[in-house]
Parts: structure tokens; C-alpha cells; sequence
């Protein structure tokens, strides 16, 4: 199937279309939603297409539970967004999920007139672990040779598979809490089986010694997520490298159950977040 043959579902101002994408290697499961012509919160922007990876410790590929979210960001920003899954770490582990990353955006740069938008501005983004390999395929699109980014948008990211932080040490220590912490440590256990992958930087960005060169970002962290230093580390390298990058703490999220962070990203918050932020990409270019 390509995206001229997708089945399209619209609900909510926004059009759901399923479609399937080339992976580094294996085709890939993905939905493009486009909002309508005049969204009830911003204009309708073919300049701009966002692509989305969605959470799952990666080992799961979450589109179902991200759906509502994706949905949401589609229709306040008025961009479209392609929102795909990767391989993940049961079927092959590191770096097979950031290779389908950065294949996943040189498709969408290929197929420009199929997904419905002038190529002028394409946006990396994810939750959890897809923040990581939003993360990484800006990293890799930098050392690539493209192709060329925006910016990136980083919610609640995995970044250090060490998981050292004193937020990992700390807020993790009971509750539901612990429980996410949990999880990120078994992914990072599948994904990563080799110790030596662990201070890659395409597997913790956190780890990289060159961030110049990379787009503007926007990076959401919340309070009581054990998440939450890493991701705020993250953005003051960003920042020194001479990066414009846009660093947030969001309210505590409650963690729990595991899916905590999808519902959290649901709030209407957050998207307000992104949507000042993609928002003011077209101002910052003039200025």
C-alpha cells in the first residue's frame, strides 16, 4: 500500500490515513493524520510536516496508545504528522530502530507530493524512547548529510541507558514511579544487550561530544519523572553548543501505570507547548 491507496478515517478535524513506509530494511506500519483545511486552533500548514515516534521502552511501537495525542498535535498545529513504528528490540535490537529513524525521515523527504507537503520543513519528534530516536535521527540527518530539520521535539526522552541521573535515582525510588523506571531499564536491556552500545551516541545522545550543527529543539520534561534530569541535561548541552533550545518542566504526571506518560502528553498543555514552538520557527527564521 502507499499513501495514494491509504484507507483514510476522519474524525475529530482530523484525517487518519494508514499507510505503509520503508524502513532501513523491512517495510513499517504508519498513519498520517492531516487536519482540515481550517483547524479550530491554527491555520492549515503544507510547509511543515512532523514526524512522530511513539513511546514503547522499545520493545513495543505504541501507535494505538499514541493515537489520541497525534491526533490532538495534528489539529492544533495544523501540520501534518506521519507517525510511524520501527523494529524493535525482540525482533532486532540496536541500532535497527534508529536505522528505520533516519530511513523513516529520508522517506518522508522523497515523498513529498504522496504525504501532502512542500518539503520545506520537516520536524523530528517522540515520546519516551521515540523521543530518543527523534533524538538520534536529528543526529544522524547532521552526520548523514540530511535530510535537513527544522527542529526537534523531545517529550519526556530516554537518553541515558546508564540511567544515572539523580532523577532516575531518586524520584524512581517508589510507587509508580518506580515502576516506569522499570521499564525504561528492561527496554534499555533488550535494546542494548551489548555494554558497549550503552555510550553510543546514537543509542544515548546524552553521550554525544558534538551537538553543533543540529536543529532548534523543544524539550518537555515533567517534575516527577524519573526522566526528567536527563532530559534537562539534554537541553543545557543544546544551549552551550550555541543550540536554540526550548526547555520545559512540566507539572507532576502521577506516574501510575506504565502508559503514565502517554496520558500525560494527551493534556491540552503540552500541545499549547508545541504549538508555540512550531509556531515560532517561522519567526525565528525571519528574524
Amino acid at each position: 500500500m502507499n499513501p495514494g491507496s491509504r484507507k483514510d478515517v476522519v474524525a475529530d478535524g482530523v484525517t487518519v490515513g494508514t499507510l505503509v513506509v520503508q524502513g532501513e530494511r523491512n517495510k513499517l506500519d504508519a498513519r498520517l493524520y492531516t487536519p482540515t483545511p481550517e483547524p479550530a486552533l491554527a491555520r492549515h500548514d503544507d510547509q511543515k510536516l512532523i514526524v512522530f515516534f511513539p513511546p514503547g521502552g522499545f520493545v513495543t511501537s505504541e501507535l494505538d496508545a499514541i493515537d489520541p495525542f497525534v491526533r490532538g498535535l495534528a489539529e492544533i498545529t495544523g501540520c501534518k504528522v506521519l507517525a510511524s513504528t520501527y523494529t524493535v528490540a525482540d525482533v532486532q535490537p540496536f541500532p535497527a530502530a534508529v536505522e528505520d529513524a533516519h530511513a523513516l525521515l529520508k522517506w518522508a523527504a522523497r515523498h513529498k507530493a504522496k504525504l501532502g507537503w512542500d518539503g520545506k520543513h520537516l520536524i523530528t519528534a517522540g515520546l519516551e524512547a521515540g523521543g530518543n530516536l527523534a533524538a538520534v535521527s536529528a543526529l544522524m540527518a547532521r552526520d548523514r548529510g540530511g535530510p535537513a530539520l527544522a527542529a526537534q521535539i523531545l517529550i519526556m526522552p530516554m537518553l541515558d541507558p546508564g540511567l544515572t541521573s539523580c532523577s532516575m535515582r531518586t524520584i524512581a525510588d517508589d510507587g509508580g514511579a518506580a515502576r516506569a523506571a522499570g521499564e525504561c531499564a528492561a527496554g534499555y536491556r533488550d535494546y542494548l544487550p551489548r555494554a558497549i552500545d550503552r555510550t553510543h551516541p546514537y543509542a544515548s545522545p546524552l553521550q554525544s561530544s558534538r551537538m553543533k550543527g543540529l536543529p532548534p529543539a523543544l524539550i518537555l520534561s515533567a517534575d516527577d519523572d524519573p526522566l526528567r534530569d536527563e532530559a534537562e541535561q539534554y537541553g543545557a548541552k543544546l544551549l552551550a553548543a550555541g543550540i536554540r533550545a526550548v526547555v520545559k518542566r512540566l507539572p507532576p504526571i502521577e506516574l501510575e501505570q506504565p502508559d503514565a506518560r502517554c496520558s500525560c502528553v494527551r493534556k491540552e498543555s503540552v500541545l499549547q507547548e508545541i504549538a508555540a514552538f512550531v509556531a515560532g520557527l517561522d519567526a525565528a527564521k525571519s528574524a
